[in-house]
């Protein structure tokens, strides 16, 4: 589930890609856009087929939106590699982190409810939860848990791939293992990644409206914008519902790819389980950045980001920024999850663009190439 640019190629992979400094979201359903006729040559075609020819990628998928909402899907290469069977068009893949900036949406609109205050502390909902070798609940607040600047250390890497794909995980046993590890830094001292902020947060979202995360990020985010093809997998459901291309899980450069496409992703719960498309995903942070999720207050309070590093990325309140080549910055996320990698975002003035692959790239060199291909299809 990470959107940083290091991988940790056993267990999870977190949420949007950035570079090798980080040693790293109206009512109702709206229309389906045209489709746009392509440029010649496709640079976003070209640049998928690179991906498949000269990264080994099984395959890519993509749709981009241009600022007049005509959309267009694209495919390439094979959807499962023992039949050669192709790619669905605009199929379902798991998006990892992306899942964040949906529990992000449901806390801030709690928020936004008076039911829950970013600068509250943790224990303030889960009192006595949230402790460890230089972790307390007490001193680290929501903002900080959105934000990834509470210094929890994160869970990944603590469980291998096969364990992972078969095991059930209720949320406190992700924190169970993520407080095996010290603090990272005391609250509100640095920036870094860690899953377990997430966690935490889906566990206070369900103190507070005494619902289930799923249904709550169901009723107030997938339906309230009519994401048809999105949901949060039920416990024990290891399937992808619709159409979908497969997905491959590599151990070491040159090794075989393995199916990875049936997987418990309970490991990711708020932080990496939902499941979607490339043009839900556009639709989502369209419909985010548009103001139809949050009131003003809380979508400003999103955008306020800290620096990720130096690499011209900031991160908001699950919502992150990211430089365009054309000028200007692109918001999304992205994510890594049992052999799928997805990227993308959208920008102010209504392009989208989201890309999945369906293995996680073992060189970073490969994501990089993959953000490029978003950058691509942004700026072109």
């Amino acid at each position: 589930m990470n959107p940083q640019g290091t991988k940790t190629k056993k267990g999870l992979a977190a949420a949007a890609a950035v570079t090798a400094a980080l040693a790293v979201m109206t009512m109702g359903a709206l229309a389906p856009p045209a489709a746009f006729a392509a440029t010649k040559p496709d640079t976003v075609q070209q640049g998928l087929n690179a991906l498949v020819r000269a990264d080994g990628l099984p395959a890519a998928l993509a749709s981009v939106k241009d600022r007049a909402g005509r959309t267009r899907t694209y495919t390439a290469g094979v959807g499962d590699l023992a039949t050669g069977a192709k790619v669905p068009d605009d199929g379902q893949v798991r998006i990892g982190s992306n899942t964040k900036v949906f529990t992000a949406v449901v806390v801030l609109q709690l928020v936004g409810e008076g039911k829950i205050g970013l600068d509250a502390t943790v224990d303030t909902y889960l009192p006595g939860l949230v402790r460890g070798e230089g972790i307390d609940g007490r001193h680290i607040t929501v903002r900080q848990l959105l934000q990834h600047t509470s210094g929890l250390p994160d869970y990944e890497g603590l469980v291998d791939d096969s364990t992972l794909r078969q095991r059930y995980f209720e949320p406190r046993d992700l924190l169970d293992m993520a407080f095996q590890r010290k603090a990272d830094f005391a609250p509100g001292a640095n920036w870094a990644y860690s899953n377990t902020n997430y966690i935490v947060a889906g566990l206070i979202v369900q103190k507070v409206t005494g619902r289930p995360l799923a249904e709550e990020m169901d009723r107030r985010v997938i339906k309230r914008i009519g994401l048809r093809h999105t949901y949060f997998p039920a416990a024990g459901d290891r399937t992808i519902r619709e159409p979908h291309p497969k997905s491959y899980s590599q151990e070491s450069a040159g090794a075989p790819l393995r199916d990875f496409t049936e997987a418990d992703p309970s490991a990711g719960w708020a932080a990496g389980q939902l499941i979607s498309t490339n043009s839900d995903v556009n639709r989502f942070f369209t419909e985010l950045l548009a103001g139809r999720l949050l009131p003003a207050a809380q979508l400003a309070q999103m955008r306020t980001t800290v620096p990720v590093g130096d690499t011209g990325a900031g991160y908001g309140l699950g919502l992150m920024s990211r430089p365009l080549s054309c000028g200007g910055v692109y918001w999304g996320h992205g994510g890594d999850l049992a052999g799928y990698e997805t990227r993308g975002g959208v920008t102010d003035d209504g392009r989208a663009a989201s890309i999945a692959v369906t293995s996680i790239p073992i060189d970073l060199a490969a994501t990089r190439r993959l953000e490029s291909v978003v950058d691509t299809a942004l700026c072109r």
